[in-house]
């Protein structure tokens, strides 16, 4: 099962990462390849909430379901709910937040496991790693330093 995985430093302190991360509906504000997000079930930030966004290069929207968060640990667990623009089968993508302690910066991890036809698997791979998470990262880092 492929396992695409990114990670950063954050020069921020760790409650204000997590207050950023944790805002479930909030990705577009510092994502840039994402351009809205509407919640369209549940409540933002708690379990079973579901937001839809739409790509900042077009295409169809496509939900994400909130199915685990942990404020203690730091760590969230999202899931595509329905179809996607990946085209991937069965797919969960988790982010945790951990304090550096001796520079008061954060650590975030970023990663996913999922199902796609063995293909595709190279390119998907690069496209969450690179393009979804350590963009994300990157950009995080951008907005809250």
């Amino acid at each position: 099962m492929p396992r695409p995985y990114a990670s950063g430093v954050v020069a921020a302190p760790v409650e204000k990462v997590w207050a950023q991360l944790r805002a479930f509906n909030d990705l577009p504000s510092w994502h840039p390849a994402l351009s809205r997000s509407e919640l369209v079930e549940g409540v933002d930030g708690q379990v079973g909430a579901v937001r839809r966004l739409t790509m900042a290069a077009g295409g169809d929207p496509f939900d994400e379901r909130l199915v685990t968060l942990d404020d203690t640990i730091r760590t969230f667990t999202y899931t595509f709910d329905g179809a996607n623009p990946f085209g991937v089968r069965r797919y969960l993508s988790t982010v945790r937040v951990c304090p550096i302690t001796d520079t008061g910066e954060t650590f975030v991890e970023w990663w996913a496991e999922y199902d796609a036809d063995a293909a595709q698997e190279e390119e998907l791979n690069r496209t969450f790693a690179d393009g979804v998470f350590a963009t994300g990262i990157k950009e995080l880092r951008d907005k809250l330093a």
